[in-house]
């Protein structure tokens, strides 16, 4: 993609973020913090439009990684990664996707890594909507390094700039993200 495109689709995924998804109130977080905003992902990630711009950015950002899938925990990932899997079909360039559970089905083949099979040695991007301490994406990379499967960066849409960053550093493992909370807090 131009550059053009990309900055013209990181604009209209600023507004969608700002008018749809960004509440200044009192919320405690899934990390247990409380915070003075919320970031509702879902209202841009589960938005025809906003699913189209994640997927577009994310594999904008993942283009030159030599990676067998992109993924992430449920539920943040979860609209992305259909968004993607379609997109990159439509592009010519198709990438697996795969969704990591929190826990283990607990029947079936019991698995925990949903999709395609992933295999030993297999190197991926993890996503997720919004990183804060950095929590899932460590709960991600704890079960794909038990299938020895590599993580070759992390990509969220917003980081709220309150340690995920770093620890996905302490993990070896790159973040990026495609907005940080400082542009959406303007």
């Amino acid at each position: 993609m131009c550059s053009t495109t990309i900055q013209h689709d990181r604009d209209q995924l600023l507004n969608l973020i700002k008018t749809d998804a960004y509440f200044r109130e009192k919320i405690i977080l899934s990390s247990g913090k409380e915070s003075d905003y919320y970031i509702d992902a879902r209202r841009v990630t589960l938005n025809p439009q906003g699913a189209h711009l994640c997927a577009r950015l994310i594999l904008d950002i993942a283009k030159d990684e030599k990676i067998d899938a992109i993924g992430g925990p449920t539920l943040g990932a979860d609209p992305m990664i259909g968004a993607i899997g379609v997109l990159s079909l439509q592009d010519g360039r198709p990438i697996n996707t795969f969704i990591i559970r929190k826990a283990p089905k607990a029947h079936g083949k019991q698995q925990q890594i949903e999709g395609p099979l992933l295999k030993e040695g297999s190197t991926v991007v993890l996503i997720d909507d919004v990183a804060t301490t950095g929590k899932a994406f460590i709960q991600s990379l704890d079960v794909l390094e038990k299938e020895n499967i590599k993580v070759a960066k992390a990509i969220c849409i917003v980081d709220r700039d309150e340690g995920a960053q770093e620890a996905l550093a302490k993990r070896g493992c790159d973040l990026v993200s495609i907005f940080d909370i400082k542009e959406i807090h303007n």
